[in-house]
């Protein structure tokens, strides 16, 4: 059914962790044998939380913790830690990446680009232990996709229109399943290579029916809406769906697109929807494929 799927992913995605965890180390350690490129920073825009590298050769990515974090992100290890384990027990719907947790990786130090080794000195120095092999004390392992940023920017018309409907879905079925992605930044999502939209940075995640989705009140003067701070209070889980337009949608093009088909998910009323659903106890289908290559019953012949 899935000849392409690597046994490790096969393993983890039945729930067999640790077996999957052996068998992907044992699949890298024999393709590093008969390979000769260097890991190198991942491609795309770098993130304020994790420093990315990949093996060109080889389909996957390794995220690392920073030591310090970006100046727009108020939070610290354990909870990014925390995150990721929230994501190993809940629902992913087909939208979430599949995660492989490992302390003390050793790999071939050779195998390093000088740049990747530049980076982990300076931004995750409490991560690795030098010398041959280079250990990594702790990181994270997915399945490699194409950043959607990236994608978008190399999309034909058609493969645009595709991936922005298939972004809002992938919002969409998380939000049904009582996921929050937190920061839905384009670069944040992924494109397999199956044109199939996936989120993928997990360290603002939130249980969907943790969040408190509400409207801007209107300004209580003209004055207020070029004031420094805002005119109402904001707690540290309120959220403000109309404000989504602002970081997402200044690409023209991508506006349209969005609005053609998710211009709900800029009000509050479809987020509270959903977490009725959600307390009501309702169990949503989800199909991670198309319907042209779903399983069916045809009428016998």
């Amino acid at each position: 059914m899935m000849p392409t799927k690597a046994r490790a992913e096969l393993y983890t995605m039945v729930g067999l962790g640790k077996q999957g965890k052996t068998l992907f180390h044992r699949d890298l350690r024999q393709h590093l044998q008969h390979s000769q490129d260097t890991f190198v920073p991942a491609p795309g825009i770098d993130g304020q939380v994790m420093l990315v590298f990949t093996l060109p050769s080889y389909p996957y990515v390794f995220k690392v913790i920073k030591d310090v974090f970006g100046p727009a992100k108020d939070t610290d290890r354990a909870t990014v830690e925390s995150k990721f384990a929230l994501v190993k027990h809940v629902d992913r719907v087909g939208r979430m990446a599949d995660t492989l947790e490992f302390t003390d990786l050793a790999l071939p130090r050779s195998r390093f680009s000088d740049e990747l080794l530049e980076h982990l000195e300076a931004l995750a120095p409490s991560m690795i232990e030098d010398g041959d092999p280079l250990v990594i004390r702790h990181c994270y392992v997915e399945r490699r996709m194409v950043p959607l940023n990236i994608y978008l920017d190399r999309a034909t018309p058609a493969e645009l229109e595709s991936a922005v409907r298939d972004y809002g879905n992938a919002i969409r079925d998380l939000a049904i399943a009582d996921i929050f992605p937190g920061d839905m930044l384009w670069r944040n999502f992924g494109v397999t290579r199956h044109g199939r939209v996936v989120f993928y940075d997990y360290d603002e995640i939130e249980y969907l029916t943790d969040i408190n989705f509400r409207r801007i009140p209107p300004p209580p003067n003209p004055e207020a809406e070029f004031a420094d701070e805002p005119w109402y209070r904001v707690a540290r889980n309120d959220v403000f769906p109309e404000e989504f337009a602002t970081f997402l949608l200044a690409d023209p093009r991508l506006k349209e697109l969005f609005l053609r088909d998710h211009a709900e998910l800029l009000e509050p009323d479809f987020w509270q929807t959903c977490q009725r659903r959600i307390n009501a106890g309702e169990i949503v289908d989800f199909f991670p494929y198309p319907e042209s290559l779903r399983f069916c019953n045809h009428p016998a012949v």
